[in-house]
């Protein structure tokens, strides 16, 4: 298995209009991909009180790289963040991070 992860930061306030995003438009659209298995989306505060901001991250599982690249394309390192999902984050990563799982307890 193949975990993907990126992470981006996000106001608190736009918090619920991303999960959203995510639950409604990406998940129906990963879960129709052979070989996904599935995804977390992690948060940890990270801003001041005057800036409520949080860091995301959202990782993905995958059968195989050939699964993720149906997915990502050629370029399987390239982050894939649609438009909507970009106008509520304040910063993201372009790039993703893959990790081969090796225990899955």
């Amino acid at each position: 298995m193949i975990a993907r992860r990126w992470s981006a930061r996000v106001r608190a306030s736009n918090l619920d209009a991303y999960e959203s995003h995510f639950k409604t438009l990406v998940m129906p659209e990963l879960s129709a991909l052979s070989g996904f298995l599935g995804a977390s989306i992690m948060r940890r505060d990270s801003g001041g009180d005057d800036v409520p901001s949080l860091e995301i991250v959202v990782e993905t599982r995958w059968q195989s790289m050939e699964a993720i690249r149906s997915f990502a394309g050629d370029d399987v390192g390239a982050a894939v963040v649609e438009p909507a999902a970009a106008a509520v984050l304040e910063e993201y990563d372009r790039r993703v991070t893959h990790f081969e799982v090796i225990a899955d307890l």
